[in-house]
């Protein structure tokens, strides 16, 4: 889902697999201020934000905005009931959460968790203990980076497989002694939450390379295959660095050419590309947000201060063939991720 300010009006866009994604990034990126009570207060001074940031508030509003947070330890009188997870991100990269009840999966959709588990609900402090037990006990982190999460998406295994592994580890969670007696394990035994088809990770291409910012001038344009949270895996069919610089964005050619393969900086290409000089480009959606953004060749509308929720998608369009992709904005090779984990 695209969500962006249009005059004033919150708009949102479903996206669909298949479909290209185009947009011309215009401006600067400014921070769009905090939420309050439901409402968006803008920034008192419009300030502008650094483009590699993945949060788009300015200084003054991100401490607003953490003044009455959960995650950041200053709400913990909050008398809303919050449940506590596992999520499953790839082999042997489970972490352990929590998340406000009423918000149900949101959260571990916008994680991009492949699948989940439920383990129990009760009040904040309850279950920030028991995250802190899980922890501990189960040698799993509360955060995993998604640089390590992007690196495995296209090697998954089978669902079968990923709700076994969290199977075994919520065994062995409920077992555990010193749970809080307030919070009140999930009944029901132990039913696995997979993502994997809402996503689209099966047969999903491995990514070639990330989007590290957007530019004044910059355009994103491409076949959707797959999202993850922010991630936004798109299809470029190849792209050619006219100048031989490593500092020069990627464009298109005729012949749909790509680049040399191994290269950092803008025209990087990662691992080469695929059949007929396609690569799978991903977009963290948060870079997105605080700019102004206009449809380019694309299905995209008119998008204000737009931002990936990754919190659903549209499923699959036939609309697949939109032309040439392009990618003129700056991106880094994933290469030397992948095997830096492997």
């Amino acid at each position: 889902m695209l969500g962006w300010q249009d005059g004033g009006r919150t708009r949102q866009r479903v996206l669909r697999y298949g479909e290209t994604l185009g947009f011309r990034v215009v401006g600067e990126r400014r921070c769009p201020g905090v939420w309050r009570g439901g409402n968006q207060v803008p920034c008192a001074v419009g300030a502008v934000v650094g483009a590699r940031a993945v949060s788009d508030r300015c200084e003054e509003c991100a401490r607003l905005d953490r003044a009455r947070s959960v995650a950041a330890d200053t709400y913990a009188d909050d008398p809303r009931p919050y449940r506590v997870y596992l999520a499953w991100f790839g082999r042997g990269m489970v972490k352990v959460g929590i998340t406000r009840a009423d918000r149900g999966p949101a959260r571990l959709l916008e994680q991009g968790a492949v699948a989940f588990v439920w383990l129990g609900t009760g009040p904040l402090m309850a279950a920030r203990r028991a995250e802190e037990l899980l922890r501990a006990a189960l040698g799993v982190p509360d955060r995993v980076p998604y640089d390590r999460k992007r690196a495995v998406r296209a090697d998954l295994p089978g669902p079968e497989v990923r709700a076994a592994e969290l199977r075994a580890l919520r065994g062995v969670a409920v077992a555990l002694p010193g749970w809080p007696e307030s919070l009140e394990r999930t009944p029901g035994g132990c039913a696995v939450v997979d993502h994997g088809e809402v996503f689209s990770t099966a047969g999903l291409p491995p990514a070639t390379s990330v989007v590290t910012e957007l530019r004044d001038g910059g355009v994103v344009r491409g076949v959707l295959v797959a999202a993850a949270g922010p991630d936004l895996h798109l299809r470029v069919d190849g792209w050619a660095d006219p100048s031989g610089s490593a500092d020069a964005p990627g464009r298109p050619d005729a012949r749909g050419r790509a680049d040399a393969p191994g290269r950092s900086g803008p025209a990087s290409s990662g691992g080469g590309p695929g059949p007929g000089g396609r690569r799978v480009v991903v977009l963290d959606g948060r870079l997105m947000s605080g700019w102004e953004l206009v449809r380019d060749s694309g299905e995209m509308e008119y998008m204000g201060d737009a931002a990936a929720d990754g919190a659903g998608h549209g499923g699959r369009s036939g609309r697949g063939d939109g032309g040439a992709g392009a990618v003129t904005v700056p991106v880094r090779d994933v290469s030397a991720v992948q095997g830096g984990l492997f």
